[in-house]
């Protein structure tokens, strides 16, 4: 029992350290205090996880406020993950670390939703209506972590200028093509990283391939 408590505050005191890493990136005290409760709740035995449930956990009445954090109130998500990676670097980097990109499905119901269509959705395990995302890991002996993301652009909308002009920067042809690019990218600003390897959009074939290495 006392084990156990004393990982808890080590955890407590650690996730509080990451949130002052990024606290400035946060203009009002409210998404400063939900984006504290938002990781504790993240990290949380919870069954579910959504807005609801991570509000309950935080001691909230309701959603609105880690709502409010996540789609209404201005925050640069790019600059908060810059901090990320900079505490991931710090805490975790190894000369020798391995990157995993991969993707997952987000099932969707409705056609609005950048980058949605009828693809195969690895977490379904079949053709469904759906977003993917693309996502880097960074992995060493001392732990692993998400480090990047992006959204994966299907041709339907690649070829539809206009429907895909809002989406953004953070997107790409196929995981494939972006895998590359977001290794690329940690040369730049991440950590230090020996060999990579990326899955598939399809679900033909889940084997890991090398990408370029740094």
């Amino acid at each position: 029992m006392g084990g156990d408590l004393a990982d808890v505050r080590l955890w407590a005191g650690e996730l509080t350290a990451l949130h002052e890493r990024f606290v400035h990136r946060f203009n009002r005290t409210e998404p400063r205090e939900s984006a504290l409760a938002y990781m504790r709740g993240l990290i949380a035995p919870l069954g579910r996880k959504n807005g609801w449930t991570l509000a309950e956990q935080a001691g909230h009445a309701g959603p609105d406020r880690i709502h409010r954090m996540l789609n209404r109130i201005e925050w640069e998500a790019d600059e908060v993950l810059d901090d990320v990676r900079d505490y991931v670097a710090e805490h975790l980097g190894d000369p020798e670390a391995v990157l995993i990109v991969d993707d997952t499905g987000f099932l969707k119901k409705g056609l609005r939703s950048a980058g949605v269509q009828r693809q195969y959705s690895g977490t379904a395990g079949r053709t469904e209506n759906c977003q993917i995302g693309v996502f880097l890991a960074y992995a060493t002996p001392r732990g692993r972590t998400l480090i990047d993301r992006r959204l994966y652009l299907p041709t339907s909308w690649m070829e539809d200028r206009e429907r895909c002009g809002f989406v953004g920067e953070n997107w790409f042809w196929s995981n494939f093509c972006g895998a590359p690019t977001l290794c690329n990218l940690l040369g730049l600003c991440g950590p230090s990283w020996h060999r990579a390897g990326a899955g598939t959009l399809s679900g033909e074939d889940t084997l890991a391939r090398d990408v370029p290495t740094r």
